[in-house]
């Protein structure tokens, strides 16, 4: 089935409680993500089993809770539509490289040459993907979503790991 105008996020927001306050860089980072997501996304429910799920556009909030990230979905109306729980082990290592790359990109950016800095930043992107794959992996049967959703819901999930 093609995607629908109502196949999206149309709020995001991310429960910070508890959470390290975000470096600048962090800071920036989830912005875009945020920004980016609203602009363009595609997210739906699946049915389960014979039970169609409230229609979208769908709001989310995102949230690390007991040690696993939590996605707290509601239509816009504030119906609840969803709610899951995933496991942060899997990403606990993607995570990890990820903010390693990144200080790696961050750092070139300020003394390295512009061939070595597309290295790295092809490295960084490597990672991003791998990280996007396995989160589109782990809400299968859960949430449909394309790949750039994805990436930029990885993106979240990272920034919720910091600190």
């Amino acid at each position: 089935m093609g995607a629908r105008m109502t196949d999206r996020i149309s709020h995001i927001e991310i429960d910070e409680t508890g959470l390290a306050a975000p470096t600048p860089a962090i800071e920036q980072e989830r912005r875009v993500a945020m920004f980016d997501l609203l602009e363009e996304n595609r997210f739906a429910l699946p049915a389960r089993g014979d039970v169609a799920p409230p229609a979208g556009p769908y709001r989310l909030r995102l949230a690390i809770r007991d040690r696993r990230l939590v996605f707290d979905i509601s239509t816009e109306s504030g119906e609840k539509a969803a709610e899951f729980h995933l496991s942060l082990g899997p990403f606990r290592q993607v995570v990890k490289d990820y903010f390693s790359i990144c200080e790696s990109y961050f750092e070139a950016v300020k003394k390295l040459p512009p061939a070595q800095i597309e290295a790295i930043d092809m490295g960084r992107r490597g990672i991003h993907n791998e990280g996007a794959e396995l989160l589109r992996e782990r809400l299968a049967g859960k949430a449909e979503l394309d790949r750039d959703t994805a990436r930029r819901l990885f993106t979240l999930v990272c920034v919720l790991h910091w600190g």
